[in-house]
């Protein structure tokens, strides 16, 4: 009798279809006996373990199928005993292994409930591959969502990539699949092999929810390690950012791409842990408070920078293991630096292994390519309204800052998110229920992101990358803001380099870009940001943007730098910035470290190193950074000379005096107002000889008199050096 063709479970079984598959294998009771069916193609012979011992099993199909039956239902959770070879040539191999169709599911109702309702906030310690015990077995929990599957099967070396051998139950309505497999190891290669229920198409796709990946272009995910091995040592540090006022605090930010800063004289990439050993101390010493880590997140290509992500719980395995990222983390918090991740919920990529169609149909993304495709960058846009994609997301964040302690997410392309009609034409996008061009769900994503962030990680901050005139975007969402901490000032960097590439001849034409963004500079919380993006795509390096000569370059570079560090605003420099690398940045090599044997460049170093413990000890650049009462012009109308002069203070009343000189021409006797008589320290000078200036200046302070100037009771008289900005401080 054909088992096949009395049994249609056995036929969808073979044929990789079968929907349901306890409703076949495993242990079943019919009438007063009990029947165990195990599918194993590559094994001779299997034995069932039972009160007697171990019992064989009939081969009851060609392809591997066994039963076995009895009057006594045999111990649970069910041990088999395999002989199998591979080859006619190689002696048997007898093996003993659990029965996955004799464990019950774990997930819970209640679990699923939330993630269906887009509020499980932890959804990876939920889906993915866990490290659990079920029935006192140790080994892998799977669950992936693909609600329109009709068979989902884990797949991997340990079962010869055979979407037959290990298909997973499914929990009804939720979408969601799950299955146990006993006493599977760490470190397993595996994915999802999804047959979709309408077209019957075999997808291979790795797991969204993995924490690791091996490395590109490879694809398959690795079966995590068990939790709770990694012993921190930032408890200090973890502390002291739960009442960190950071309103009120110095953020200088170092933006870094791990792979480009510095490489080995070979090529390969320095590790999380080298990183650790040298990027980390280097921050030190330039006197950032924060490292901007471009992506990280597990990505196939390297020339997208990270920004085509397809691994949204896995630190890449480019530059190590997740215990190598978390010691890198660890390191920086124990020498008091932050850690920020570049972070990339607006959209990914169309790669056919990973999120993209995932079950078949549109599940991430809208199918709508009006809603979900990105004409510009030809990835897929994230289905916001989606409950399950919300809880993804939502997820993704929670777990980079949970498990990696991280301090922060820097959003990138926010505007994108905001706006149906983001970089497109009339009829190329679809309005919002109420005819607008706003989306309205990824509104609603963006404020959870933010109430989560803030309710749960205390000090831990959200960094919008959002160019246009959105209202309130650093605003808390109870006052009807998105609720991130800052926000990205790029008007302000958009007018300050536009002006910098003038000759100083026509500057004072353009003064107004210098001055307009005092108009605005309160209504967020700005970050002043000279980024990546500002030094790639022929937009050249940010010394070759400065105009005139070699010297007048360097010159204006030292000057544009100390107007960012003293304007108000945190403070973010890509690399290479620091030391005024010439070339355009390229992903696929180090900066370009030999500039540092140039007088210029290792002057330029010197200046925005002493610019940044500057902005870091004095209270006056960085303690009123949001708040009016920090900022006072002394005279924003000098356009004729292309100079402007400013005040920064503290609550309590302390000051430091700022002149800034955009054109070549020293001016002697300069005076500008002051609020008190004494002496004025001049603590830096951008053209000091020691930065690879001229050496102009004031001979380190000078006398304020009673003499009234500008609106002030007192002024100085001072020698202003060319293309040159100055600091002073009244001396106690």
């Amino acid at each position: 009798m054909s088992e096949k063709s009395e049994n249609p479970l056995l036929g969808a079984l073979l044929a990789g279809r079968l929907h349901d598959p306890f409703a076949y294998l495993g242990v079943h009771k019919t009438l007063n006996r009990y029947r165990v069916r195990v599918f194993q193609p590559d094994v001779r012979s299997v034995w069932v373990k039972t009160a007697q011992g171990f019992e064989s099993m009939q081969r009851i199909h060609a392809a591997g199928v066994f039963e076995w039956d009895g009057m006594t239902q045999p111990p649970t959770p069910v041990l088999l005993k395999f002989e199998a070879a591979r080859h006619a040539m190689e002696v048997a191999h007898v093996y003993e292994a659990y029965d996955p169709y004799s464990f019950p599911l774990q997930i819970t109702d209640h679990d699923l409930y939330l993630f269906n309702e887009g509020k499980l906030r932890q959804a990876y310690r939920t889906l993915g591959a866990q490290c659990v015990s079920n029935c006192g077995i140790d080994g892998m929990r799977f669950a992936v969502w693909a609600p329109n599957a009709e068979r989902v099967s884990v797949v991997g070396d340990f079962n010869c990539w055979d979407g037959r051998v290990h298909p997973m139950a499914v929990h009804h309505a939720s979408g969601v699949w799950e299955l146990f497999i006993p006493e599977l190891s760490a470190g397993t290669f595996y994915k999802f092999e999804i047959r979709n229920r309408f077209s019957g198409k075999i997808l291979l796709k790795t797991d969204p929810y993995a924490t690791r990946y091996e490395l590109r272009p490879k694809t398959a995910a690795l079966t995590p390690a068990a939790n709770g091995h990694f012993q921190w040592h930032d408890a200090e540090w973890m502390e002291r950012r739960a009442d960190w006022d950071w309103l009120h605090a110095p953020v200088n930010i170092f933006e870094v791409h791990a792979g480009s800063w510095k490489r080995h004289p070979d090529g390969r990439f320095y590790s999380y842990r080298e990183l650790a050993q040298h990027l980390l101390p280097y921050a030190q010493e330039m006197g950032y408070t924060h490292i901007e880590l471009m992506p990280v997140s597990e990505h196939p290509f390297d020339e997208s920078w990270g920004y085509q992500t397809t691994g949204y719980f896995a630190a890449t395995s480019r530059y190590g293991a997740p215990e190598d990222f978390k010691v890198f983390i660890d390191a920086c918090h124990q020498a008091n630096i932050g850690v920020i991740l570049d972070w990339v919920p607006g959209h990914f990529p169309q790669d056919a292994f990973a999120l993209a169609r995932f079950d078949g149909t549109a599940l991430y993304e809208h199918e709508d390519p009006r809603l979900g495709l990105h004409q510009d960058w030809g990835t897929c846009i994230f289905n916001y309204g989606r409950n399950e994609v919300k809880s993804f997301l939502l997820s993704s964040a929670h777990y980079w800052l949970s498990e990696f302690h991280l301090d922060g997410l820097r959003v990138d392309a926010v505007a994108s998110m905001l706006y149906l009609d983001y970089s497109r034409k009339e009829g190329e996008w679809v309005p919002n229920r109420y005819g607008g061009r706003e989306n309205l769900e990824a509104i609603d994503f963006l404020r959870e992101l933010n109430i989560m962030v803030h309710e749960e990680f205390s000090g831990a901050l959200t960094l919008a990358e959002e160019s246009t005139a959105w209202p309130a975007v650093s605003r808390p969402v109870y006052t009807g803001g998105l609720g991130f901490s800052m926000k990205w000032n790029l008007s302000w960097m958009h007018d300050t380099l536009s002006y910098m590439q003038q000759d100083p001849v026509y500057r004072r034409y353009h003064h107004d870009q210098l001055t307009f963004s005092q108009i605005y500079a309160y209504t967020e919380n700005f970050v002043l940001p000279f980024s990546h993006d500002e030094v790639v795509h022929g937009k050249g390096s940010l010394l070759n943007k400065m105009s005139g000569d070699a010297w007048q370059k360097f010159a204006n570079l030292r000057l544009l730098l100390t107007y960012q560090m003293t304007f108000p605003g945190k403070k973010l420099n890509f690399m290479g910035n620091e030391f005024a690398q010439s070339g355009e940045w390229q992903v696929n090599r180090e900066l370009d470290w030999k500039l540092l044997g140039d007088r210029l460049n290792l002057g330029a170093h010197a200046a925005l190193r002493d610019l940044n413990h500057l902005y870091k000890n004095m209270p006056a650049l960085h303690q009123l950074d949001f708040s009016a009462e920090g900022f006072s012009w002394i005279d924003c109308h000098d356009a004729d000379q292309s100079t402007i002069s400013y005040l920064r203070l503290t609550r309590d009343g302390q000051f430091v005096v700022v002149i800034l000189n955009f054109t070549p021409v020293p001016r002697e006797n300069y005076r500008i107002g002051v609020p008190v008589e004494g002496i004025y320290r001049e603590i830096f000078n951008s053209d000091s000889m020691y930065y690879g200036g001229s050496n102009t200046g004031n001979s380190g302070q000078i006398n304020a008199g009673l003499e009234p100037w500008m609106g002030l009771s007192c002024s100085l008289k001072i020698t202003l050096p060319p293309l040159a900005g100055v600091i002073f401080a009244r001396q106690e």
